[in-house]
């Protein structure tokens, strides 16, 4: 019963309430991120939903598109703009994520959406996180979020799929806020982001 009629109306609520609230905030962010990215301040990327429905996440762009002479794009560390740092540490950048949830593609919590590439390396077991919506916060994310391996982060994953609660979303959302408070986990050792997945061999 919660899974299926309480969440998605709680998400719904929350997500709408929280924006209506942060508005102000989250229009200044824009603007910082507009002046410091040269451009646009949101992120949009496909991502796989509940089932694998691909649809397109939006966060705060936290770097710039800056290229090599031969094209390239930079590395993360030297593309991660110093306003982009302070949102991403402070994980201000998933809050637009609250949009996705409004119009149904993400849940408040949830395993998180990564990328459309994955899906075909992930194993049986795996592939069950894909069962309900992905979250902005989940139960990988308050148990290590980027510093814990891959296989750690899908049994976690899994895990959370097969214990779904409306306890477990409450205390998922409090260890979050404590994540969030002390920037625990932001990023693998020593890398501006997280490694790539390249499968389980």
């Amino acid at each position: 019963m919660y899974r299926k009629f309480f969440k998605p109306i709680i998400d719904f609520t929350v997500a709408l309430s929280a924006l209506l609230i942060l508005s102000p905030f989250l229009l200044m962010f824009v603007l910082l991120l507009a002046f410091a990215n040269g451009g646009n301040p949101f992120f949009l990327q496909r991502r796989p939903g509940k089932n694998g429905k691909i649809f397109r996440i939006v966060k705060f762009k936290t770097m710039t598109d800056e290229k090599d002479n031969e094209g390239k794009l930079l590395p993360d560390s030297e593309r991660l703009t110093a306003v982009g740092r302070f949102v991403r540490k402070t994980s201000v950048d998933e809050i637009p994520q609250l949009f996705n949830v409004l119009k149904g593609d993400m849940s408040l919590i949830g395993p998180r959406p990564l990328l459309p590439e994955y899906l075909p390396l992930y194993n049986e077991r795996q592939m069950r996180r894909h069962e309900v919506r992905p979250g902005i916060t989940g139960w990988a994310q308050v148990n290590g979020r980027n510093a814990i391996s891959w296989n750690q982060k899908f049994e976690y994953d899994v895990w959370y799929v097969e214990n779904l609660s409306f306890g477990l979303d409450l205390k998922i959302l409090f260890r979050t806020f404590r994540k969030v408070l002390i920037s625990e986990g932001i990023n693998t050792a020593n890398m501006a982001t997280t490694e790539p997945y390249n499968g389980n061999n």
